[in-house]
């Protein structure tokens, strides 16, 4: 029976969310959560040379008490798009592929191109799976879904910033690869996929293949 994965939409998303866009045959992509403060959904995890470095979009909701995600605006307030950038750049500037893939990742931080956060996070996961050569199977929920069956697999909140990866997620398995201030930091597992990606370039889908403790069907 094929599986299919349910994941909330994520900003830069850590590599334990893109080891579920690479295994399995099918995802679905939750559009109609309520959206909730401190996830994935709006923010990333790097790590430079202070270590790890949290990077936020700031939102605008809607004037109702609970919004879709769908509805979520990107703030036009403050100069994060720059924020973010220098500290991409700073952390990552002298990693092995950063120079490969700076072109393409730029135009995101210098353009108000987006309006709504859905978009980007999906405008910017499609980049991410075109350099990994990842070839994936995904679509987005219509409404809420609420119940699963023994095939569908709910990924929406276990894929977590404030979770242990290692109880809440019994199929991720971290393989270390090189970072490039592992000597100072030592190896920080679980960093949003740019990480993998500057670090790794074109081996970054082995990875992601190596990190999955059980095969999916």
């Amino acid at each position: 029976m094929s599986k299919t994965a349910y994941l909330s939409s994520a900003y830069l998303a850590p590599i334990q969310y893109y080891q579920k866009l690479a295994s399995y045959p099918q995802c679905v992509i939750e559009k109609y959560d309520h959206y909730i403060k401190q996830t994935y959904r709006n923010r990333c995890y790097i790590a430079g040379a202070e270590g790890i470095h949290n990077l936020t979009i700031p939102i605008t909701k809607p004037s109702t008490e609970k919004c879709y995600m769908r509805d979520i605006q990107i703030s036009e307030h403050g100069n994060w798009q720059h924020m973010h950038w220098n500290a991409i750049i700073s952390a990552y500037n002298n990693t092995p592929y950063f120079e490969f893939y700076e072109s393409d990742f730029a135009p995101f931080y210098h353009n108000n191109k987006y309006q709504y956060l859905c978009d980007f996070n999906e405008a910017l996961q499609e980049l991410i799976c075109k350099l990994i050569d990842l070839d994936i199977n995904y679509t987005y929920t219509k409404e809420y879904k609420e119940a699963f069956s023994e095939a569908e697999i709910d990924f929406r909140e276990i894929i977590h910033p404030k979770k242990d990866f290692s109880i809440a997620d019994k199929e991720f398995d971290v393989v270390p690869y090189y970072q490039i201030f592992q000597e100072k930091h030592g190896f920080i597992p679980n960093l949003s996929i740019i990480d993998l990606l500057f670090n790794k370039g074109p081996e970054s889908i082995f990875y992601l293949d190596k990190s999955l403790i059980n095969q999916i069907k």
